[in-house]
């Protein structure tokens, strides 16, 4: 291919994301990359309870239609943001190399147990009520350092939850007015897909770009978008899936949060590895 056209967002995160796929993309295939920015239903509406919405679709729908359309050649993703189903027609290719998987908890300067905590996010939220059970929470939205923005500054709330891979990829090593802490899987297991930048494509395109993405993500990836799959979330459901070198680390409101020993040939079998982990949980599917 003399060019690849990238649908991305326009959100600062987006674009770092995107302009690091370019990159890579020009180094190892040789050709020129464009960016195709798009504004998505769920930019536009800021005022909208992402969770109310349903969320599945809010932030990729209009990639996958430029997509379709022939417009572009790969949509980049956050993979947290893909629904467990895809639209016919259209594929993951692969991965990037998966950044930090955890969530960054940010606490306003002073506050050391927070009383309120600001979250659209389910499963934060009540992963978060495990280790504060005290606390009460609040929805926000914006761009990273609109909710740094109303932590530190704006003192909306006493706390709210980032990924640690968008802060990185954002060069966001810290923040006046709040304090960074890193919240380990035993407390706070991530979404599914969390750190990783996903590249759509058209099914009969996928082979040509999954040669030079990044096998093991890929890997952990699909299993656990496997668990997605079979349960029906998208971005928006409480239930929590990742995936490590050798263990499963899973959080559902029914069975609380749960970790197991995962073998080779388990992430290399996701489909039946999901079932027979949920039905281990409890889970009728």
């Amino acid at each position: 291919m003399k060019k690849i056209i990238l649908a991305t967002r326009k959100s600062p995160l987006a674009l770092a994301q995107s302009e690091q796929v370019a990159a890579h993309l020009r180094d190892t295939l040789g050709c020129a990359v464009e960016l195709f920015k798009i504004v998505t239903t769920g930019d536009k509406r800021t005022e909208w309870s992402l969770e109310k919405q349903g969320g599945k679709g809010l932030f990729t729908k209009e990639l996958e239609e430029a997509l379709l359309r022939g417009e572009a050649d790969l949509a980049v993703h956050s993979c947290k943001d893909l629904p467990g189903e895809l639209p016919a027609g259209l594929s993951v290719a692969g991965y990037m190399p998966r950044e930090d998987p955890r969530d960054m908890l940010v606490l306003r300067d002073g506050v050391e147990t927070p009383a309120l905590i600001a979250t659209s996010s389910p499963r934060r939220r009540l992963q978060l009520g495990m280790i504060f059970p005290e606390a009460t929470f609040t929805e926000i939205r914006g761009n990273v350092d609109t909710r740094l923005r109303k932590i530190a500054q704006d003192h909306v709330a006493d706390a709210t939850v980032l990924a640690c891979a968008g802060l990185r990829r954002l060069g966001i090593g810290g923040w006046q007015g709040a304090s960074f802490h890193a919240l380990p899987c035993a407390h706070m297991v991530p979404a599914v897909g969390q750190a990783a930048i996903a590249l759509q494509t058209r099914t009969e395109d996928a082979p040509q770009f999954a040669a030079v993405l990044d096998r093991r993500t890929w890997r952990a990836v699909t299993l656990e978008r496997a668990f997605q799959h079979a349960l029906g979330g998208g971005c928006q459901t409480a239930f929590a899936a990742h995936v490590t070198a050798d263990t499963l680390w899973f959080y559902h409101p029914e069975i609380g949060l749960r970790s197991l020993p995962l073998s080779d040939a388990e992430i290399d079998a996701p489909v039946e590895t999901a079932r027979v982990t949920l039905k281990y949980f409890g889970f009728q599917i």
